[in-house]
């Protein structure tokens, strides 16, 4: 069963935004690990009872594109624990770093955060189709058709990049450009490419223009709902957070951002 068979996939891309907004919002203002933990274990749990003859496969998918996550969160812990607002027992202290009891909980919060908040927008918007958001976005959140369809076709361009790099430095390495010099290599490949993109850029606003893109009232060649499934998803979006802060109430772990300073 692949990604998009699964029965997440009945939801309309915009509500899914919004799921991923209420599951991230609270986990901004507060700094707490227990909650974040709880929440990044039931998305994953119902996001893999979605496709329960997939796991390993859906594992191995959300792991490999966690990975910035799992990188970005340790950073974000250590200047945290080095510099977080002191309490309980000092284990370490040299001119502003002040190692603590309660600056490395702080640590595990934003850690757990990071993961948490990164979680939320991959198992909601992992398999979204950029058109399909785009129409949901026009017609079920009213946005203006000129701001979506310039968004959307921004996006597809996106996906050229990686196919220009590889040219680009084929086309280097041809002509006998590429075999020193690394950085100095990289930094011109990395300007030419900009430039590349610029001109595609306003060579495809143009053409969106000269074709009427984003001027009157629009009609739309599929139309986009919202119904029961938009519906559960957002209940079980508000179960989830709420079960989390709950957890990090019953706990005593629960501190407000505020707490840090």
């Amino acid at each position: 069963m692949k990604l998009k068979e699964t029965l997440l996939n009945r939801v309309n891309p915009v509500t899914r935004l919004g799921a991923a907004i209420i599951l991230t919002f609270p986990l901004l203002i507060t700094l707490d690990w227990v909650s974040a933990v709880v929440v990044v274990v039931l998305e994953l749990v119902i996001w893999l009872a979605l496709s329960p003859r997939n796991i390993t496969s859906r594992l191995r998918t959300i792991t490999l594109r966690s990975i910035p996550f799992l990188f970005a969160a340790p950073l974000a812990a250590l200047s945290m624990g080095l510099y977080g607002k002191p309490g309980g027992e000092v284990f370490f202290t040299w001119g502003l770093i002040v190692v603590s009891e309660q600056s490395l909980s702080f640590a595990a919060a934003v850690a757990a955060r990071v993961i948490a908040l990164g979680m939320a927008c991959l198992v909601t918007l992992i398999d979204v189709d950029p058109t399909d958001m785009a129409d949901g976005l026009a017609q079920v959140w009213r946005l203006p058709a000129r701001f979506v369809l310039g968004t959307l076709a921004g996006i597809r361009l996106l996906a050229r990049l990686g196919d220009d790099w590889k040219t680009m430095q084929l086309a280097r390495r041809a002509r006998g450009l590429g075999d020193s010099g690394a950085v100095k290599r990289y930094a011109t490949a990395a300007f030419a490419l900009l430039v590349s993109a610029i001109r595609r850029g306003s060579t495809l606003a143009t053409a969106m223009e000269a074709r009427g893109f984003g001027r009157g009232a629009r009609t739309w060649a599929r139309p986009s709902k919202v119904g029961i499934p938009d519906l559960v998803c957002i209940l079980v979006a508000i179960v989830i957070l709420g079960f989390g802060l709950a957890v990090s109430l019953a706990t005593g772990n629960f501190r407000w951002i505020g707490d840090v300073f």
